[in-house]
């Protein structure tokens, strides 16, 4: 059986990349949203995942776009992977959503408001591929190693994820406490900055959540500085037409300024803690 190249990242000391739409809108969207993101890996020569998701069972309203569903929604997910030769991850909301899901991607992925929940935890880690867990808004780091250990210790893999995603502060607002990214880190974890949810506002707008994609390059800049193993950057080709958290995403046009800048910054940070251990 070949090595899963999601592992493979996550255990590698090179920064990586989720990136992808929030939300699988269409074929269009989904192919141009690929294409982009493969000649950007291409480029810079990038550890990237093509993420998106193929239900957002969190949203706001009741008549907030979901997405196709599981069926149709992994089928686009594979003509993305199979075309651009992309690794994928997606969300799963229910547990038996497990299995099919990993039929066709490379990780899974908890959502951070269903990160307690034992039975999602369990079925995804019994697949066999690396989960990425989205660290809950009311967790703390070490409640949330306690998250990890239930995909861990279900898990004969060697490495998993934890993403940073922020914490609840009042209402509409999440705040990012970078001590948590270092609070986080294992050996068996690897450590992952949203940077994109991290400036949503829930339920902002009313009927649907809000953010500022003005503070997405900043955050994601002290998360580097701060170390992290992977940054997860959620990204659209026409983002204020976007079905899901278009304030939030990163239009794609921008996206290899901003990750250039970012590994810039990450290689810094390598060579001084290299510099570091030889002293």
């Amino acid at each position: 059986m070949s090595e899963n190249i999601v592992s493979k990242y996550l255990q590698s000391e090179e920064l990586f990349f989720f990136l992808g739409p929030c939300v699988i809108e269409n074929e269009s969207i989904m192919m141009e949203a690929g294409e982009q993101i493969a000649q950007l890996r291409d480029k810079l020569e990038l550890n990237v995942v093509f993420k998106s998701s193929f239900d957002k069972a969190n949203r706001t309203s009741l008549d907030s776009y979901r997405g196709p569903g599981l069926d149709e929604g992994l089928k686009l997910l594979q003509q993305v992977g199979q075309q651009f030769d992309l690794p994928l991850i997606t969300d799963i909301h229910l547990p038996d959503q497990a299995a099919p899901a990993a039929e066709v991607v490379d990780a899974l992925q908890v959502p951070a408001f269903l990160s307690r929940q034992t039975d999602i935890l369990v079925a995804a880690a019994k697949t066999g591929l690396p989960v990425n867990v989205k660290k809950g808004q009311f967790l703390d780091p070490g409640s949330a190693r306690h998250t990890m250990n239930k995909v861990l210790q279900t898990s004969p893999l060697s490495r998993h994820a934890i993403t940073e995603r922020g914490n609840f502060f009042g209402y509409n607002r999440w705040v990012v406490d970078m001590r948590n990214l270092v609070d986080m880190r294992a050996d068996d974890i690897a450590v992952i900055y949203d940077a994109t949810h991290s400036i949503q506002t829930p339920g902002g707008k009313g009927g649907e959540s809000g953010g500022d994609r003005r503070f997405i390059f900043p955050l994601a800049r002290a998360a580097v500085a701060t170390g992290v193993d992977g940054l997860f950057l959620e990204t659209h080709p026409r983002v204020d037409e976007a079905l899901c958290d278009a304030e939030n995403m990163l239009p794609l046009e921008d996206a290899e300024k901003v990750i250039t800048k970012l590994l810039e910054i990450n290689e810094v940070i390598k060579r001084r803690s290299h510099n570091d251990t030889r002293k």
